[in-house]
């Protein structure tokens, strides 16, 4: 829908906004309370029972569904701004492909192989790979983001800690939804979703929800007109539940996403010493690629939940499920119709875990759950690459993945204000590598030349996850914590390996540990109008695992005229944290939300060519500050309905956004990780709810139209690639929704 659309909408929505006008008079001109009501505590699953967001002495941060709508969070990378310490964004080229950050704690590179930091779950399901995994919020009941290492629950590649989506259950009574969303850059997004039960006594239930997303793009391809950095992503996800007793129910669920937005625009940020002809552009989300405008992603799941109330004591949660995805994606890393640096890499990954849970409350001192977990993974494909028109070469393989883990956390109330939390996990995991790396005559792929890397290698990895949790309950409303906790994140093999040039490429890189001590406090104050939540904490990280392009010289005539993607552990680094959020209910038409986090993550070693240069290293998406302050007016009308409006800020300071040894990329033709300077962003909404079945919603995010790198790549030294990745510009949008 294009703009003149959009106009024509809101002048609808200040039409019927006249006619409610005499009520909202009225409202007005009614004597207002000062007299605030309470805060809710929301309800979280942190450590995989039902606690309040206010009692768990662990730092997560949570979202209902109505504050999602109100916050304009449209998929996960919008919680950025909103939680403390999590950085989270498309990676590079892609839409639906994440990238997550927290503490400091993470990983950029989504290709095959390399295992990321934070872990992302849908329903209590983990998704292994990025790729399709920046989900985009649709009949959602609430999300969770866990901070710092949750390897005890959770398991591997939670390092950094943990996104919990979960969707919205199954209702009794028939019950939906429909919204029709419209805004500039022709965005037109549809969802629905309905629920209810097939019997008068609620034994069998089902919901299904589907979401179509669309936006042009922000930029296009000059050379071609084709848009870039659009949208247009179709989603669905359903679910049955058999409710056989009142102690036992199985659950079957079913999502799948289709992704087939254009590529993201790049932009050159210095001109390429091998294309003179193409300087930069104007427009930093303008682009004149060469290669197809194509960058799709299928990803779908099946799984199946059986939940048994064995008795008043026990209960017991098996999950079953599989998932798979597929990519193809077009990569021109140049920006420029030249074959500088054309890569098209094709993606496939499919997964099954299994999860036994058994949990134990009877009411006493003690509490607690015990568990299982199995993972068998494969993941592959082949990225060909394209330098300069005449060398040509291609990476290809599969990484299989087999793990299991036993885990344990219990709870113990030593009095009625001390309690002791401890657990541990074990994980035997062994990871295969089957990799073929080779050169070609030419763009066929079909006729190899050289092989730089053909091997089959296993490895296996141990690890024990412990933690502690002291919980100080110093009256009704402050809660005191303390809790040393271990997070890992598994080895592997470079599926990029250059063993023919850097023989130690082909060799297997270790796991990542962080050993985090942590201090917080969980405080309401003012008869629960004030929630005030802190943590402070010291991470050990150990074994940094690193993905870099690595330049080297591939015809010995003393110039590096190649590269590849290295991956290696980088050695030692220490984490020191702060973090506050707040809510603020100062009346009941006042809302005062937000945080702040200050950051110092520096490297202990960090070992390059047999020397140490921690000092001259930046650790990636770990900013010093930043912080998000949302303020929201709303009161009820004289009819039944409501008006809130908010206006909301956030802030980063300089960020590095890229990985290379800052050593290496030195004159002549060196360039200096890619970077950002400290940004602000302005948002605003304003929502009217007519009654109980009619929202009308306006939104508005990046208000003053601020530039700011994400991401980016550099390869300048071999191929005077220097380009970036900008975040989204100013958007607008009007929202009208339907409930029954």
């Amino acid at each position: 829908m294009k703009r003149n659309h959009l106009s024509l909408a809101i002048g609808l929505t200040l039409s019927l906004a006249a006619l409610q006008a005499p009520a909202q008079d009225a409202a007005a001109t009614a004597p207002a309370s000062d007299e605030a009501v309470t805060l809710d505590a929301v309800q979280v699953t942190a450590r995989k029972r039902e606690e309040t967001l206010q009692e768990v002495p662990v730092a997560v941060t949570a979202f209902t569904a109505e504050t999602l709508d109100k916050l304009n969070i449209r998929d996960i990378s919008d919680l950025d701004a909103q939680v403390p310490n999590l950085t989270i964004y498309a990676a590079r080229g892609s839409s639906s492909t994440v990238t997550a950050y927290i503490r400091g704690v993470g990983q950029s590179d989504p290709l095959w192989g390399v295992d990321p930091g934070v872990g992302i779950y849908l329903d209590d399901v983990y998704i292994a790979r990025p790729q399709g995994a920046l989900l985009d919020v649709f009949d959602v009941e609430r999300i969770e983001v866990l901070r710092g290492p949750q390897g005890t629950l959770y398991g591997k590649n939670t390092v950094g800690g943990a996104i919990k989506y979960i969707s919205r259950g199954l209702p009794t009574e028939t019950s939906g939804n429909a919204s029709v969303t419209v805004g500039n850059y022709g965005q037109l997004d549809a969802k629905a979703a309905i629920g209810g039960s097939f019997d008068e006594r609620g034994a069998l239930r089902g919901r299904i929800a589907v979401a179509s997303l669309n936006r042009d793009g922000f930029g296009e391809n000059t050379l071609t007109g084709d848009d870039v950095s659009d949208k247009d992503i179709l989603a669905l996800r359903g679910q049955v539940g058999a409710y056989v007793t009142d102690d036992l129910n199985i659950q079957f669920a079913f999502d799948r996403m289709v992704d087939e937005s254009g590529v993201r625009a790049a932009r050159m940020l210095t001109p390429n010493r091998f294309t003179p002809a193409y300087p930069p552009m104007d427009d930093r989300y303008d682009v004149r690629n060469g290669m197809p405008n194509v960058n799709d992603t299928t990803l779908q799941g099946l799984s199946a939940a059986v939940n048994w109330r064995i008795n008043d004591s026990w209960s017991m949660k098996f999950v079953s499920a599989k998932r798979e995805s597929d990519t193809e994606t077009n990569i021109d890393f140049d920006t420029t119709p030249q074959p500088i640096a054309d890569v098209k890499a094709f993606y496939r990954d499919q997964q099954v875990s299994n999860e036994l849970q058994l949990n134990y409350d009877a009411g006493g001192r003690h509490r607690g759950v015990l568990g299982i977990y199995k993972f068998n993974g494969e993941a592959g494909g082949q990225v060909r690459n394209n330098f300069f028109g005449f060398l040509f070469g291609d990476t290809q393989g599969t990484v299989y993945t087999d793990s299991i883990a036993a885990y344990g956390d219990w709870s113990f109330d030593v009095t009625d204000q001390f309690n002791v939390d401890v657990g541990v996990r074990f994980t035997d995991e062994d990871k295969r590598a089957d990799v073929l790396n080779r050169g070609y005559t030419n763009g066929t792929y079909t006729v190899p030349t050289a092989t730089v890397a053909n091997f089959d290698k296993t490895i296996n990895f141990t690890n024990v996850a412990p933690k502690i949790s002291l919980g100080y309950q110093l009256n009704d409303d402050v809660l005191l914590y303390a809790l040393a906790t271990r997070g890992f994140k598994s080895g592997g093999y470079n599926i990029r390996a250059q063993a023919v040039a850097v023989p130690r490429s082909a060799e297997p890189f270790d796991d990542e540990v962080v050993d985090s001590f942590e201090a917080g406090a969980k405080m309401s104050f003012l008869d629960q109008r004030l929630f005030l939540n802190l943590s402070a904490f010291h991470n050990k990280y150990k074994d940094i695992q690193l993905s870099v392009f690595t330049a080297y010289d591939s015809n010995g005539d003393g110039s590096e005229d190649s590269f590849f993607g290295d991956f290696t552990n980088a050695g030692e680094g220490t984490v020191n944290g702060l973090e506050v959020e707040y809510q603020f209910l100062p009346t009941s038409h006042w809302l005062i939300s937000g945080n702040v986090a200050w950051l110092d993550a520096e490297y202990d070693t960090f070992m390059y060519a047999g020397v140490n240069i921690a000092d001259e290293q930046e650790f990636t998406n770990a900013p010093e500050f930043s912080g998000a302050i949302n303020v929201e007016y709303r009161t009820d009308l004289a009819n039944g309905g409501s008006l809130s409006a908010r206006i909301g800020y956030s802030y980063q300071s300089e960020v590095t956004a890229t990985t290379e040894i800052i050593r290496a990329e030195v004159p002549p033709n060196g360039r200096p990780p890619i970077s950002q300077d400290g940004y602000g962003l302005l948002s605003a909404g304003a929502t009217w709810r007519v009654n109980d079945n009619w929202m009308l919603s306006l939104q508005g995010s990046n208000l003053l139209d601020e530039e700011y790198l994400t991401t980016g790549y550099n390869l300048n030294r071999a191929l005077g690639v220097y380009t970036g990745f900008y975040g989204a510009p100013r958007q607008y949008s009007l929202t009208a929704r339907y409930e029954f």
